[in-house]
């Protein structure tokens, strides 16, 4: 087959040729800068080193499991290497859609000859998941709006005399109640415990009845980045990729508070029912993808953490910008001295219930 590529920009989809033979892949990501940072790290490479293979990024990864559940029951597979948040990960292994993976036979050792599992560590959450990034949902503040006190402590969201204004936050539960009991004096080794009663989701709400008079809730990652660059708010929770943008890019006057943020993996996922053939594949393709260099080359491009320990000293510059990396990453030293793993596990066997207390609070 003769291959010929494209280059993928944010808003693309292409990255290969868009022939149905087998030497195609298709991979499933987010779309926008996010996927032209895994096409500038790993599709293109790949397709240089493998002349064969033509690379198809599909940007479905927000509908991913109902269209594997579909793909299954039509005993139709099309997708090859699907990228999912953790929750998805568990939830498609659990449900039979996606495999289980070897980390230490099928993925690269580090460089020092550690195995995978042990470079990856805590952010193998699934067997069947193999992660590579590291983002997080935290604060941004306005500098021009904080003088010479910016906030630097997540119970600042909660301070109204320090901080006067109005302050963003998802319209949902999570991440937000685990802040307000942080505030309301809970130890942080203490809050899941606490939310598994009613009391203690009655409390985190007590706690956010003390703002929620200055509460914009947002839906999108895109708004707090745009109630942030228009002066709507003094600070606001977002993921810390749109708040680099915001900042490193656009030259707002806005910075990063690091405080309590909630770290969540992504990682690739291969879906159940490929043919060996498209196995052996995917498995090729994630060995090469997920490597310490690869990883740490997607961070040329996007502030999201590699997954790797051991890619974490190669991290550089960003491709167009110059600036360092290693400061934005959510997983770097300086940022994470405090922080929130998101507990996957929690938040699946309590959502619904908090969930409905959550909405009830709202109507209040």
């Amino acid at each position: 087959m003769k291959l010929k590529t494209f280059m993928m920009l944010a808003a693309g989809t292409v990255v290969g040729t868009s022939s149905a033979l087998a030497e195609d892949m298709t991979i499933v990501s987010f779309g926008g800068a996010y996927s032209a940072s895994q096409n500038n790290a790993y599709h293109q490479p790949y397709m240089i080193q493998n002349p064969g293979i033509s690379i198809i990024n599909d940007d479905s990864s927000n509908d991913a499991i109902a269209k594997l559940r579909a793909m299954k029951e039509a005993n139709n597979v099309t997708w090859d290497v699907v990228d999912v948040l953790s929750s998805d990960a568990v939830r498609a292994c659990d449900e039979g859609l996606a495999m289980e993976i070897d980390h230490d036979s099928q993925l690269a050792k580090a460089p020092d000859g550690s195995l995978a599992s042990v470079d990856f560590g805590e952010a193998i959450i699934s067997p069947c998941l193999i992660p590579h990034v590291m983002y997080s949902t935290t604060f941004g503040y306005r500098t021009d709006m904080v003088g010479d006190n910016p906030p630097d402590d997540i119970c600042d969201v909660f301070d109204l005399k320090t901080y006067p204004g109005k302050r963003a936050l998802e319209k949902r539960p999570i991440n937000n109640v685990e802040w307000a009991l942080l505030c309301d004096g809970v130890a942080k080794e203490n809050v899941y415990g606490m939310l598994a009663t009613s009391e203690g989701v009655e409390r985190a709400l007590a706690k956010l009845d003390t703002i929620k008079d200055q509460i914009v809730w947002w839906s999108a990652g895109a708004e707090t980045p745009q109630l942030l660059a228009d002066g709507e708010i003094v600070i606001g929770s977002t993921y810390n990729g749109r708040l680099f943008a915001l900042i490193e890019e656009q030259k707002q006057p806005v910075g990063m508070m690091w405080d309590a943020q909630v770290i969540d993996v992504g990682g690739w996922i291969i879906p159940e029912g490929l043919s060996e053939e498209r196995k052996k594949q995917a498995l090729h393709y994630l060995n090469f993808a997920t490597d310490t260099q690869r990883l740490a080359d997607q961070a040329q491009y996007i502030s999201y953490g590699p997954a790797r320990a051991s890619s974490a000293p190669l991290v550089g510059k960003h491709a167009s910008l110059g600036v360092e990396m290693a400061p934005h990453m959510p997983n770097s030293p300086a940022n994470a001295k405090n922080v929130i793993m998101y507990n996957f596990a929690f938040w699946a066997d309590h959502r619904d219930d908090i969930d409905a207390k959550f909405q009830s609070w709202l109507t209040k």
